[in-house]
């Protein structure tokens, strides 16, 4: 970091973080596309192999996206087979998000994924989980701001 000018684009957080976050995303797209998955709805199967059904609110909570944002995520993912959406049947408001079979066998080929983006971006096991613990710590000093 350049410490004679604190407005040096190259020194500022920010801009790292934009950078590596468009460049990580862009390396996910041909290791996702034999799935038929975009990084964003391969962030919502991650989060319904953990937990199926769940409600599209809560995915939305899971993964800090604004419902509206999640919507047509889910919708393309259900086109694709993945998922099935429906209304609880408790209360008709909440929309549940349940995993199909074809959705759940998705899950061994998804498997593969982080070791390729491993390999893709020549990083060790350490280094990531280093890595996510830095970015960890980083979301919740940010969380604090809100």
């Amino acid at each position: 970091m350049d410490t004679q000018d604190p407005l040096a684009l190259e020194g500022q957080v920010c801009f790292a973080l934009a950078v590596a976050s468009r460049s990580v995303i862009a390396a996910y797209r041909p290791v996702l596309e034999p799935l038929h998955l975009t990084h964003p709805q391969y962030l919502v199967m991650l989060a319904l192999w953990e937990q199926s059904p769940v409600s599209l609110k809560e995915v939305s909570r899971l993964l800090r996206l604004d419902p509206g944002t999640l919507s047509p995520l889910a919708k393309r993912l259900e086109s694709l087979g993945y998922i099935e959406r429906q209304r609880d049947a408790r209360d008709g408001r909440t929309l549940c998000i349940t995993l199909s079979d074809r959705g759940r066998a998705l899950r061994a080929e998804a498997e593969k994924v982080p070791g390729q983006m491993m390999e893709r971006l020549g990083l060790s096991r350490e280094e990531l989980v280093g890595l996510h613990a830095t970015m960890t710590k980083l979301i919740t000093a940010t969380d604090r701001l809100h």
